[in-house]
């Protein structure tokens, strides 16, 4: 389904869980409205995560708005399960879509927004929802240019299956569910190290023989802004569920828990207790950064480049942001809250 671009009342720049959510309720307004992304398959940012990957929310809290996800509610679709949905979602409802389309220019001008692509065409719009998502580029510390050219470097993003890995010892950097799940995964083929930072809980998956996020859903919890002292609580302690994936089971399956990566000269990493090692790879699984570069609205950002939001809402008229991790809530970043802030905005930008 095409839309003209020059009678846009929207314009959502990405496709993913948090644009299609925008999409959804757009169309109950009955604005004209157009989705962009740079894939060129709905879910592709999915099906193009590592192999092993599987979500921590079981089907019935992975649903975007209005459409359940196929199969047992209780257990847990894999990335390109949930590709598929994503996909089965936009195609269910209809939302007009232009894949392929990657915007390297935001800008305001008399009042409207302006789109430059890549490949040259501009798309005007009196408003722009930014739907890029949490987790844009990853985040690699500077050291990393302290290695030797030989030793294979890889991020979540380019980090697909052991076998990628040369043989010998493999450090993994982070320590969050991403970085846990591939250390795991590699503890079979691989000698493995994982360098942890600040310490991270790792709650149960299940409590009284119902998921935690059943739980998290009944109390309310998966609904406390970032503002209440729930919401605060959380986001300092950053949980994740997976008992599997505490530190000492992982001690236990073989792997080697150090601290905090402190230097590295070559092959040789050493950590902040002292402990030294001669590594052949390094996955660095340590977080994303945000991409603001692109939007030339000094407005739209603080002092120090990052995007000024507030629950979504830009200073800037008609700039509005869905999808970012804690946007509101613990689900903001997670399909099974990103609807709730997508009906927000959309409600915000109707008026």
């Amino acid at each position: 389904m095409n839309v003209s671009s020059s009678a846009l009342d929207v314009l959502v720049i990405g496709a993913g869980q948090a644009g299609l959510a925008m999409g959804y309720h757009l169309k109950q307004t009955g604005q004209r409205f157009l989705l962009v992304d740079r894939h060129h398959r709905v879910g592709d940012s999915w099906r193009n995560r590592f192999d092993s990957l599987v979500l921590f929310t079981p089907r019935s809290y992975s649903a975007l708005p209005g459409l359940p996800v196929p199969g047992d509610p209780d257990g847990y679709p894999t990335k390109d399960e949930t590709a598929a949905y994503l996909e089965s979602y936009a195609q269910h409802f209809d939302l007009p879509l232009e894949l392929g389309t990657e915007i390297d220019r935001l800008e305001r001008t008399n009042g409207a927004f302006q789109a430059s692509t890549t490949a040259g065409q501009v798309i005007c719009s009196q408003a722009v929802v930014l739907a890029t998502g949490a987790f844009q580029q990853p985040s690699v510390p500077s050291v990393a240019t302290d290695f030797a050219s030989k030793v294979l470097q890889l991020t979540p993003d380019t980090y697909r299956n052991p076998k990628q890995i040369p043989a010998g010892r493999v450090l993994v950097v982070g320590d969050g569910a991403t970085g846990r799940q591939i250390a795991r995964e590699l503890r079979s083929t691989h000698e493995v190290i994982l360098s942890t930072g600040r310490s991270r809980r790792v709650s149960p998956n299940r409590i009284l023989g119902r998921n935690i996020f059943w739980w998290m859903d009944k109390l309310g919890i998966m609904r406390m802004s970032r503002e209440s002292a729930v919401g605060r609580r959380l986001r300092r302690a950053d949980p994740f569920p997976g008992k599997d994936l505490a530190l000492d089971k992982l001690r236990r399956m073989g792997i080697t828990v150090v601290g905090r990566l402190s230097s590295v000269t070559s092959r040789q990493v050493v950590f902040a207790e002292g402990e030294t090692a001669e590594i052949g790879a390094v996955i660095w699984a340590t977080g994303y950064r945000d991409r603001t570069d692109w939007v030339d609205i000094p407005e739209a950002k603080d002092g120090n480049g990052a995007f000024n939001e507030e629950r979504g809402i830009s200073p800037v008229e008609g700039l509005v942001f869905v999808g970012r991790n804690w946007q509101w809530s613990r689900g903001s970043a997670l399909l099974t809250g990103v609807g709730a802030d997508a009906d927000y905005v959309a409600r915000y930008l109707r008026r």
